[in-house]
């Protein structure tokens, strides 16, 4: 499916690939497309958005778990792009609010509020609980789906605290209260290179990468 293709200036046997397959990546949040390009690149796959696909709706998120989201996502796009899917859900666990929001991290606030009344909303569930009980972790799931319906997840989490208050402009979502012990920082005030080193995306996608890339050899 894939063919080796010489490129100028191709040196040291480098590999060059004519990308064929598509893979089309489920989701809207301009953020996530940001970080998915930087983390999927160099893969032998043409990724795609949805607006590229002809897709026009959401797939509305009403599971359980995160899982049950991802698959969900995933396996409907696939069924009417017919194409490879990737989607995700991730979510925000809190400790001292037993793992809220969770799988509602998005609508934890209402379905309508912004990052910033959604980051309002937690912290004043969090008022009077100290700093070394703010424990909390990102979680992320990739699903992966085929349009004839298979589907692999692949998991991954950062763990961190929340902070008393936001903290940086970069990022999104809960990203300004979430602080991470090993950088100093919160991930709204490291750059995304440096957050894709460590968020629970990137391991979730580093999973992800290799079954793509052993998958492009098997089909090849």
């Amino acid at each position: 499916m894939y063919k080796h293709a010489p490129g100028n200036g191709e040196t040291g046997g480098e590999i060059h690939w004519l990308l064929r397959e598509k893979l089309l990546l489920a989701t809207n949040n301009r953020g996530k497309l940001r970080e998915y390009r930087e983390l999927l690149q160099g893969l032998p796959y043409q990724l795609i958005t949805l607006a590229e696909a002809g897709i026009m709706t959401e797939v509305r998120e009403d599971g359980k778990t995160l899982e049950e989201n991802a698959v969900l996502k995933a396996s409907t796009d696939a069924a009417e792009s017919g194409l490879l899917t990737l989607a995700d859900d991730s979510g925000l666990e809190v400790d001292a609010l037993n793992g809220a929001p969770g799988p509602l991290s998005a609508r934890y606030a209402g379905e309508k509020a912004t990052d910033a009344e959604r980051i309002s909303y937690l912290l004043s569930k969090m008022e009077g609980v100290p700093r070394e009980k703010r424990t909390a972790r990102f979680r992320c799931v990739i699903a992966l789906s085929a349009p004839e319906g298979e589907t692999r997840q692949f998991p991954g989490e950062c763990p961190g605290y929340i902070t008393f208050a936001p903290r940086g402009s970069l990022g999104f979502g809960y990203d300004p209260i979430f602080y991470l012990p090993e950088l100093g920082k919160t991930m709204a005030e490291i750059t995304m290179t440096e957050k894709n080193q460590v968020s629970h995306r990137r391991r979730a996608a580093e999973k992800a990468r290799r079954y793509l890339l052993e998958r492009s050899k098997d089909i090849s």
